[in-house]
């Protein structure tokens, strides 16, 4: 006969077994939910205000324009539209993810003409930009121009590039490629500087903003030591309600 001690040790290992795989089940799913369908992304800079500000913490669709492979033909996935705002690995340094606004889709004929954007003969309408100065860089408000060269910003590279592309003074968007540029169109490190974007650099598109935090590093930041970051984290766990923009948290983006 089994004693019951016995019968509560099998009872006991049973039970842990049973947990642990039960966490391996939610580590599986939860590394596939971030590695094919969600990715988390925050906003660094103020290139894409005032649609996405800096503080933003966005999940990103990875899913929403499919994986470019066979079942892309299957799924009902959208193409990438002109007005997208998309997550992408930045040409230049692909570790780097940048977000911007799609402007020019593959066969467009682009370009600026005192900031407004012309897309094959036709004026944009852009009710999303931001303008902060007066028309008076002629590289990045009248676009493209090879007679003038910004004095930092341009990628060599792409200058040579950009002068095989233009015809009419519009630049062709070529077939697998988009142009791309931020709504805060006078604050913004686009296209316009080092050019397009691959379809297979294009990660997603921003699903929802699910936190936004107020800039308060300024006000409570002396250094990057230890141990002022350990200071910031303990500041904002303590002040989470004061810092949070609770007007823009869990906002879709459009």
């Amino acid at each position: 006969m089994n004693s019951p001690e016995g019968g509560g040790t099998a009872a006991t290992g049973t039970g842990l077994i049973g947990s642990l795989q039960s966490l391996a089940g939610t580590v599986v799913i939860a590394v596939f939910v971030i590695t094919f369908i969600v990715q988390a992304f925050q906003i660094p800079s103020e290139s894409m205000e005032n649609t996405l500000l800096v503080g933003d913490y966005l999940l990103v669709n990875k899913l929403c324009y499919g994986g470019r492979g066979l079942g892309d033909h299957l799924m009902p996935y959208q193409k990438i539209a002109r007005g997208d705002i998309v997550v992408f690995h930045y040409p230049v340094d692909p570790h780097q993810h940048f977000v911007k606004r799609v402007i020019g889709i593959p066969g467009d004929r682009l370009r600026l003409v005192n900031k407004q954007v012309w897309i094959n003969g036709t004026p944009l309408r852009e009710p999303y930009v931001r303008f902060l100065e007066p028309p008076n860089n002629m590289f990045r408000d009248n676009f493209p121009r090879l007679d003038s060269i910004p004095a930092i910003g341009l990628e060599g590279k792409w200058w040579l590039e950009m002068k095989k592309l233009v015809e009419d003074g519009q630049l062709i968007v070529p077939e697998g490629h988009y142009f791309v540029m931020g709504d805060n169109r006078d604050d913004s490190q686009d296209s316009r500087y080092w050019g397009f974007v691959p379809r297979e650099n294009i990660i997603g598109r921003p699903l929802l903003i699910y936190w936004s935090v107020q800039n308060w590093d300024s006000e409570h930041s002396t250094s990057a030591s230890f141990g002022s970051k350990l200071y910031h984290f303990a500041y904002a766990m303590t002040h989470i309600f004061q810092i949070t923009r609770w007007h823009r948290t869990l906002r879709l983006v459009n």
